[in-house]
């Protein structure tokens, strides 16, 4: 489970709940049902238009990506290419095929056999990009429906806050309820606000973040494929990959694969990274 996203969510509401309190508050003034049906339905409405309705019924198996997700792995990826490099020169492309296992990343096996089947490399990269591509296209339907959701939310506030307004307007013989009202107008504004930037923003953010670093992880395994393909050495396959992660990670692969090494000089040792 991914914490970060569930106490995000958690000290965001109550740093807002605390602060209005020790401002004087009382719970009971921020709590509206009508203003909270009319935001939070308006504005699901107001989506439902911009999407198809199959879009929005998978918005909560996509919105458990936010809070359910395995770090995709990077490393233990790279470093399965490096060997994947290391065998392909030592015992050529097709004992690469004893190599894929059941359950294996659909995407690295997909690469891995149109390699073995001889695919001309520039058709395998067209291949292997466009499954990206398409990968990325799925992943923006569901942060732009939150995306789309936070711009519609404080609209709908305000247009709550406007109809307060009208119907206090119409009560002005009765001066002794025009603070409640004039309050409990302004609610609606309130939920818009923070339905957008507590939640909606935050979720889109999120899955934007998902989506990334799986298009990360499949441009490493493109590059590694063609780079295997190529017969290329697998210290050079190593290098090109390392460009793809960030300094501090670098130093991390580079420590691992000093270790790897070690291990491999050692006598009737295997290592993923031998070469």
């Amino acid at each position: 489970m991914d914490l970060a996203t569930l106490l995000g969510l958690v000290v965001g509401w109550a740093s807002v709940g605390a602060g209005a309190i020790l401002k004087g508050g009382k719970p009971e003034y921020y709590i509206s049902i009508p203003a909270f049906i009319l935001v939070f339905g308006g504005t699901l409405g107001a989506t439902m238009v911009s999407y198809s309705l199959k879009q929005i019924l998978d918005l909560p198996r996509v919105t458990l990506r936010a809070f359910f997700h395995r770090p995709p792995d990077v490393l233990g990826t790279m470093n399965r290419l490096i060997r994947f490099a290391d065998r392909a020169r030592r015992e050529g492309l097709l004992s690469l095929e004893g190599e894929l296992r059941e359950g294996d990343d659909p995407f690295l096996a997909k690469g891995v056999r149109l390699v073995v089947d001889g695919t001309d490399s520039a058709v395998v990269r067209e291949i292997l990009q466009t499954e990206i591509e398409l990968m990325e296209e799925r992943h923006r339907v569901g942060e732009g429906i939150y995306s789309t959701m936070a711009g519609f939310s404080p609209t709908l506030g305000i247009i709550g806050t406007v109809i307060s307004l009208i119907n206090m307007m119409q009560q002005l013989d009765d001066p002794s309820k025009l603070g409640h009202m004039l309050a409990a107008a302004f609610i609606a504004t309130l939920y818009g606000v923070a339905l957008a930037n507590l939640v909606f923003l935050p979720l889109s953010n999120k899955l934007r973040a998902r989506s990334q670093e799986e298009a990360l992880l499949r441009q490493i395994v493109t590059e590694g494929v063609l780079a295997i393909q190529a017969g290329e050495n697998p210290r050079l396959v190593e290098e090109k990959l390392r460009a793809f992660l960030p300094p501090a990670l670098r130093a991390k692969v580079g420590r691992e694969a000093a270790v790897q090494e070690g291990a491999a000089r050692a006598p009737g040792t295997a290592t993923v990274g031998a070469r």
